[in-house]
């Protein structure tokens, strides 16, 4: 088993056309998705909030926003950290779920899963 990469579409939900696909490790360990802050504001995502992160070596404090993510034809809304330089760029588990996929670690990609009410 390794690493399993995807490519997703990001876009700003008040301006689908604001919208660019980006490379992100998938991290079932990892509650939120983190992206790089200067492709967030490039795409005019607003920070809504601040969390408190454990991650990175430690316990961080990063900017949060909402981003309209798309995968495979899915397409959620999904909270996402406003990523510092260094910070991995990460798919997250609630965007996984909320997108309807799972992890097939013995073929290294995302299978659809059928979603509960």
């Amino acid at each position: 088993m390794g690493f399993v990469h995807v490519t997703v579409s990001l876009s700003n939900p008040s301006e689908a056309g604001r919208a660019e696909e980006v490379r992100a490790l998938v991290d079932t360990g990892a509650m939120l998705s983190v992206f790089p802050a200067g492709l967030l504001e490039r795409l005019g995502i607003p920070r809504m909030g601040q969390r408190r992160l454990r991650g990175f070596g430690g316990v961080i404090t990063r900017a949060t926003g909402t981003v309209n993510m798309a995968y495979a034809g899915e397409v959620a809304g999904v909270t996402v950290v406003f990523g510092d330089d260094g910070d991995p760029t990460i798919m997250g588990v609630t965007a996984l779920e909320s997108l309807g996929f799972q992890v097939n670690p013995v073929a290294g990609e995302l299978d659809r899963v059928e979603m509960l009410i």
